[in-house]
């Protein structure tokens, strides 16, 4: 069961998924086998501000984005993944969505390495010093969105609608006031996220320099051979009839946009829209 929903859901609720099971996965290793064998996991898993280190496990780079310290530092990553992330699907596409979330992430995890490496106030802490989490990415994710649509204004609860810019800045100024709390070079990554995600939204839309382009190639290529696959396990009755039912569904949302606008699109539909383009 699990498995056919995770198979059918969209790119972010996969990397939620992922995020949620590791984070399960590791619990569980505390709980019921060693806090060793856990504490093993994470430096396994998260990036290290040594540079050797990271030459000798490279992956790193990547599987630090997808641990977390806590449920608080999970569920607040969750939350703004989701919300964020669901506009920038809408607005952009799966494949931009993944491209800058993973670029994100790599690019945060830079500067946390190069921060500790080239300012001496870390001199002492540099080869002891870890980052793990999602938010460098998930920042990303929402510094380029906001670039893409600075003024849409969606409704938060209680509060009311508020600019994607402002809430953009909001949670950046409010996570550059903890770094005093600890826990500096993660703040250092969440500020390479930011940039990462505001510089190549403003590269593509304004020089048409796609930054995620290799990542996004990659997607297309795995997309392509998941799709011709699936064409070889259906007859080609089917395959034509499935393909009938899709074209159908464009052709009425085309119509809803033609007499109604894009603004009233559902987000299913804007999701189908994407999808087929």
């Amino acid at each position: 069961m699990f498995n056919k929903l995770f198979k059918n859901s969209d790119i972010l609720k996969k990397i939620i998924f992922i995020n949620i099971l590791v984070f399960i996965f590791i619990k569980l290793i505390k709980i019921f086998i060693s806090p060793i064998y856990h504490e093993q996991i994470i430096n396994v898993l998260a990036i290290s501000s040594n540079f050797e280190e990271l030459s000798k496990s490279p992956w790193k780079i990547v599987s630090y984005m997808f641990i977390h310290h806590d449920i608080f530092h999970l569920t607040t990553n969750l939350i703004l993944l989701y919300f964020f992330g669901s506009i920038y699907i809408n607005y952009l596409s799966e494949k931009k969505f993944l491209s800058t979330y993973l670029l994100g992430g790599v690019v945060g995890a830079l500067f946390f390495i190069l921060a500790f490496n080239f300012f001496s106030e870390f001199e002492e802490i540099k080869n002891k010093s870890i980052a793990i989490g999602g938010s460098a990415s998930v920042l990303g994710i929402i510094f380029s969105i906001s670039g893409h649509i600075p003024n849409y204004k969606p409704q938060i609860y209680l509060i009311g609608r508020i600019k994607l810019k402002y809430l953009a800045l909001i949670i950046l100024f409010m996570d550059i006031l903890n770094i005093p709390s600890g826990n500096i070079g993660g703040h250092i990554a969440h500020i390479g996220g930011a940039f990462y995600g505001y510089l190549s939204i403003k590269l593509l839309n304004k020089y048409k320099i796609n930054t995620s382009a290799p990542i996004e190639k990659i997607f297309d290529f795995v997309k392509k051979n998941k799709i011709q696959n699936h064409k070889k396990s259906e007859s080609d009755y089917d395959y034509n009839a499935r393909k009938k039912r899709e074209q159908e569904k464009i052709d009425k949302i085309l119509d809803k946009i033609n007499s109604s606008g894009y603004d009233s699109l559902s987000d299913e539909d804007k999701r189908t829209l994407s999808n087929d383009h």
